[in-house]
């Protein structure tokens, strides 16, 4: 049962201004993780990501992007949203990736950006205004990737955390995660996409009560409202986005890409119904000689009947 909103302001609140010398909570290790990034996740301080802001790890066909600044809850400064702006490039430009997951390692997925940077270092601060000329103060916010992103969210998706998050396709949502427009109290604004994707994705007015309000949002509202796609136990959202990626993966990729970008450009660019059917046609036709063909004919042969996946 979704926490009521005093409560869950409460625990937030509780939560997020404990004192730093606190023991953070770890998360299991997802059985199939490999071993570098098992330690990271449980102690923050490996030796094979120690300095880096940001790592990855390729999964075949499968790519992960990790925000590694444990301490900070993974806030973004500088230097890490350009590490993440040239990972996520780098997958995009990859023909041997298909899906990429972005999560966060020691608990939490992003607290937004580093405010103490922001605070303490406003002249090295420089924001490229023109959204088609540079990236977004958070790196990778102003990128329409042409493959699948997941976001696999734990602890706090929050400010522009919550624009990251917003960034992925599909966000796998760990029980005690929230999610939330916390800038709201220190007059930083969604200057990373919050103001344009959060509407469209869960309509007008809850995203109006969420930017207004900055009102902490858990796991069960995010998912009644479309915010999250999946809601999973504690600890095992990474795991569960990698399955769901390796999922997304197998499927026979330039038609899976052709219906991704159909369905973006008829939420954000489309000028008309027709506009958007005609977008949908050109891009989906060239697919049925080069794989819907080949697939027929393996459902013919027996491949899929019923429903079946496998």
């Amino acid at each position: 049962m979704a926490l009521r909103p005093l409560r869950l302001w409460k625990v937030v609140l509780r939560s997020f201004y404990q004192s730093k010398t606190s023991k953070q909570a770890t998360h299991p290790r997802p059985r199939h993780f490999r071993a570098f990034s098992s330690s990271a996740e449980g102690r923050g301080d490996a030796e094979a990501v120690a300095g880096q802001s940001v790592v990855s790890e390729r999964r075949g066909a499968v790519v992960t992007v990790a925000i590694n600044r444990p301490k900070a809850r993974n806030a973004v400064n500088q230097e890490t949203a350009r590490r993440l702006l040239q990972e996520l490039e780098a997958f995009d430009r990859d023909p041997g990736l298909n899906v990429a997951v972005m999560h966060g390692i020691g608990g939490n997925f992003c607290a937004g950006y580093d405010l103490k940077e922001l605070a303490n270092h406003t002249d090295s601060l420089k924001l490229e205004q023109d959204v088609t000329k540079g990236p977004g103060p958070l790196g990778p916010s102003r990128l329409q990737l042409s493959k699948p992103l997941i976001a696999a969210v734990s602890g706090y998706a929050v400010a522009g955390g919550l624009e990251l998050a917003l960034l992925a396709d599909l966000r796998v949502v760990e029980e005690s995660a929230v999610m939330g427009v916390f800038c709201r109290r220190f007059g930083v604004p969604l200057i990373d996409g919050g103001t344009v994707r959060l509407p469209r994705l869960i309509g007008l007015s809850r995203a109006l009560d969420l930017i207004l309000t900055g009102r902490p949002v858990g796991a069960q509202e995010a998912l009644a409202y479309g915010l999250a796609n999946r809601v999973v136990p504690d600890g095992q959202a990474l795991e569960a986005a990698l399955q769901l990626a390796e999922q997304i993966s197998s499927f026979p990729q330039r038609c899976l890409r052709a219906d991704r970008s159909s369905a973006l450009y008829s939420c954000y660019d489309a000028q008309s119904f027709t506009q958007a059917m005609q977008f949908e046609m050109d891009n989906g036709f060239p697919v049925v000689p080069s794989e819907s063909v080949a697939g027929a004919a393996q459902f013919s042969s027996g491949a899929g009947r019923g429903g079946k996946f496998s």
